[in-house]
């Protein structure tokens, strides 16, 4: 076994590899929702910015690399609960509170992940491979995206979930971006709680961004 291959497989190495897949997806869910803002715009840039974005030949490429950052971010999430768990033994179910207990957040960052995941599927099946309708500009054919979104965000029970995801979304992002750092080794007494603060705004704007795209299109953009 080489030295990289040991690293990767030691506790520190599946930190950084948690670390650097969850920054990269906080990235590519940052750049996501400020493309989502593009409904605020109009249709046309809606669909126009999604058009560009598929007929891009590097598009398969990307997707391939930020299907395998999800599933390398899952893998060692799970395997360092399961190794930390077994490595407490009968501590792992005696729990402390105030200053001394484990946040909350980061107790059930576990099964966030698993609802993020649900979601993440669930949102590539309705909108990647959804119904596909057509609009026309200055004589390109291209998807009416747009048209879609209006459509599933007219429906309360997918709303509903969509918003729930979200604020869980956000919730996991508020701690796990601050996390990946300090896995990184970007831990200082002086600026953690800066970084904190800034994790903290981040998952809610992120959320923000997302939320504001179902719910002008369920109460503001009915048929």
């Amino acid at each position: 076994m080489t030295s990289t291959s040991r690293l990767f497989t030691s506790s520190i190495g599946k930190k950084y590899l948690m670390g650097i897949t969850g920054l990269c997806w906080s990235l590519f869910v940052l750049m996501h929702m400020l493309a989502n803002i593009l409904i605020f715009v109009s249709p046309r840039a809606y669909n126009a910015y999604s058009h560009i974005l598929i007929n891009n030949p590097l598009i398969y490429l990307a997707e391939a690399g930020l299907v395998l950052l999800l599933l390398t971010h899952v893998y060692t999430s799970l395997k360092l609960t399961i190794e930390n768990r077994l490595a407490r033994g009968e501590r792992a179910f005696l729990t402390t509170s105030g200053d001394k207990g484990v946040a909350f957040a980061s107790k059930t960052m576990a099964a966030q992940g698993a609802l993020i995941l649900a979601f993440t599927i669930l949102h590539i099946a309705t909108f990647k491979y959804g119904t596909y309708y057509e609009a026309t500009y200055d004589g390109v054919v291209m998807r009416d995206l747009h048209r879609l979104v209006l459509e599933v965000f007219q429906i309360p029970a997918y709303v509903g979930w969509y918003l729930l995801s979200l604020v869980i979304l956000g919730f996991h992002l508020s701690h796990g971006f601050q996390s990946s750092f300090q896995s990184l080794g970007f831990h200082h007494p002086r600026h953690t709680p800066a970084l904190r603060k800034f994790s903290l705004v981040y998952g809610v704007l992120i959320a923000i961004g997302f939320i504001s795209q179902p719910v002008y299109v369920y109460f503001f953009h009915r048929s």
